[in-house]
């Protein structure tokens, strides 16, 4: 299909609450696709539809070799807390701890608009609240106390332990 370009923290679309999806019909299948490609071009782990300028309830995650597609997602609870570091396709070159629930469960419907629920932990949990928030119009950096908090990444890559690199970001 095609790679889209992704929104940017200055794009006030970002900000937007996302419409639910009503039909479920082959019309959905080139925009799944499109927000694949992307993700996968931009090297991130997961993408919201409102990213490449769709304000619709749609997201896509692939963590571990595992693809998740959520129409209409919904976090029904929330476990423990943690800090972890997070980045975003759509705040390039920066990251930052951001606090979030451990696990969190999801009712949502796949692609063909059945039900599912979903529960993630970790780093999976994180990826899910994280794409949730953009159906929302939140970004991470509004879940910190202050911009302060965020750290530039050095050559695309953010510095982690001792002086060991690795790639940032969560969508």
């Amino acid at each position: 299909m095609a790679v889209r370009p992704i929104l940017t923290l200055e794009n006030a679309l970002l900000r937007q609450k996302s419409k639910r999806i009503k039909h479920f019909d082959k019309s959905l299948d080139p925009i799944i696709q499109d927000m694949i490609d992307t993700m996968r071009a931009a090297h991130g782990a997961g993408l919201a539809a409102p990213q490449i300028g769709i304000p619709l309830r749609l997201m896509v995650m692939e963590i571990e070799g595992q693809l998740t597609t959520l129409v209409n997602p919904e976090i029904v609870k929330m476990q423990g807390e943690w800090e972890p570091e997070e980045g975003c396709l759509s705040v390039p070159g920066y990251w930052a701890q951001v606090k979030r629930a451990w696990a969190v469960t999801l009712k949502a419907k796949n692609r063909h608009g059945r039900d599912v629920r979903l529960k993630g932990e970790g780093f999976f949990g994180q990826a899910l609240q994280h794409e949730v928030d953009h159906l929302d119009g939140i970004l991470y950096v509004d879940r910190l106390d202050s911009l302060d908090q965020l750290r530039r990444l050095e050559g695309g890559k953010r510095i982690r332990g001792e002086g060991e690199l690795e790639p940032a970001g969560v969508s």
